[in-house]
């Protein structure tokens, strides 16, 4: 079997025009053994720094990646009258591809698609 193409997550708040740096994410995998894959922040980058964006962890499955948006808001002193913890799910069948997720994001709604 090949090296794991990577999972790297990119995330955005539109209300701002700003990288949402310090946004908690974790990743898990639910099928077909669940694990807590990654957990972090977003960099200043936009990025989550973690080894699972280079494939360490990667196997085919079911994901699920959570996006705590209320304490994002919180901290940056901000009301989230709407959204709170933000929770996608989606599938990796070809292991060997990479999957970019880019989270684009408002207090009250977000756009994440698997990107290029």
């Amino acid at each position: 079997m090949g090296k794991a193409g990577g999972i790297s997550i990119h995330a955005v708040d539109v209300s701002t025009g700003r990288v949402a740096a310090g946004l908690a994410v974790e990743l898990h995998r639910l099928e077909p053994l669940p694990a807590l894959v990654a957990t972090g922040m977003i960099g200043p980058n936009g990025l989550l720094d973690h080894p699972s964006a280079s494939g360490e962890g990667i196997t085919a499955g079911l994901y699920e990646v959570r996006f705590d948006l209320g304490a994002f808001f919180a901290a940056a002193g901000r009301e989230a009258p709407f959204l709170d913890l933000v929770p996608f799910r989606f599938h990796v069948r070809q292991v060997a591809e990479h999957y970019h997720l880019p989270f684009k994001f408002t207090p009250f709604g977000f756009s994440l698609f698997r990107g290029a």
